[in-house]
């Protein structure tokens, strides 16, 4: 029971904080600055959370050939540049790092 309540109750503390700064943003005026900025804040997250993967082998950077979380990174940057296809680039990505495992 307790892990349903647990559940229960942060489902519903994500949905207040997330209800509650649509419902403020829709009260106030939010400057231009401030809305330039936040354009680019998914961008920033995805990137802090993919990169380290990438490039961080061990808590060590890797940068070689035999990274093949970065190979396989690199051929999802070539699809996604040749096919503007997000669901294509995340197959395509998902196939490289499984097939990279495989040889490796």
């Amino acid at each position: 029971m307790n892990i349903w309540l647990v559940m229960l109750l942060g489902g519903l503390i994500t949905f207040a904080i997330r209800f509650s700064l649509i419902y403020l943003f829709g009260k106030f005026k939010v400057p231009e600055t401030m809305q330039k900025a936040l354009h680019y804040v998914p961008a920033a997250v995805l990137s802090a959370i993919i990169f380290p993967e990438l490039f961080l082998h061990d808590g060590v950077l890797d940068l070689s050939l035999g990274n093949i979380r970065l190979l396989a990174g690199l051929i999802a940057i070539l699809v996604a540049w040749f096919s503007k296809n997000t669901l294509l680039t995340i197959v395509a990505g998902i196939l490289a790092l499984f097939l990279l495992q495989f040889l490796f």
